[in-house]
């Protein structure tokens, strides 16, 4: 593979902007308005309408998906603060699906707000991950094991250097190979 590592930002669909720009307006405006009429003596009043949704708002960006980068033997999700790394040495396929997610249930995560990410399921996969932020833009990553959805801004050359780095890998293994004394 030529380039070692490659970053992909991770650019936001419309939709996603205005579901994210909804729920921070909900999730500061419900707040702001309990400070101002609710009585702070009132735990669980507070806590509902003011704690809640502010908690709500910061784990929701806390999964924000922020930048994919291709190293040779993997894929590194950036998120804020920290990252998710998946090693491509069990991928045994890689294509771009700009439906992949149509018909999608949300199982668990966050289906909106700063991103699209979560275990996801629908008919064509199944249980599958999903670290998306424009669905039009989906690659679909499929390894032994599970199923991945990601949305880099340049699916084509997103996928043309997962697959330089699968063979890269792949060579790697056979160079380094020992054959057995017999």
């Amino acid at each position: 593979m030529k380039d070692k590592t490659l970053k992909f930002r991770a650019p936001w669909s419309r939709q996603l902007r205005l579901m994210t720009i909804l729920t921070c307006a909900l999730c500061i405006g419900v707040p702001a308005i309990g400070v101002i009429v609710l009585d702070p003596g009132d735990p669980v009043a507070f806590g509902s309408m003011v704690v809640i949704p502010l908690v709500v708002l910061a784990a929701s960006a806390g999964f924000m998906v922020r930048a994919y980068t291709v190293t040779g033997d993997g894929l590194i999700i950036h998120r804020l603060g920290w990252f998710t790394r998946l090693a491509l040495s069990s991928l045994t396929d890689v294509e771009i699906d700009p439906l992949a997610l149509q018909g999608s249930i949300r199982v668990a995560g966050n289906g909106g707000a700063f991103a699209l990410s979560g275990l996801f399921s629908n008919e064509k996969f199944g249980s599958f991950l999903v670290y998306a932020t424009d669905p039009k833009r989906s690659v679909v990553l499929r390894f032994a094991d599970r199923v991945v959805v990601v949305t880099p801004e340049d699916p084509e050359r997103f996928v043309d250097l997962i697959n330089s780095a699968r063979l890269a890998t792949r060579k790697d293994a056979f160079n380094t190979w020992d054959p057995p004394n017999i």
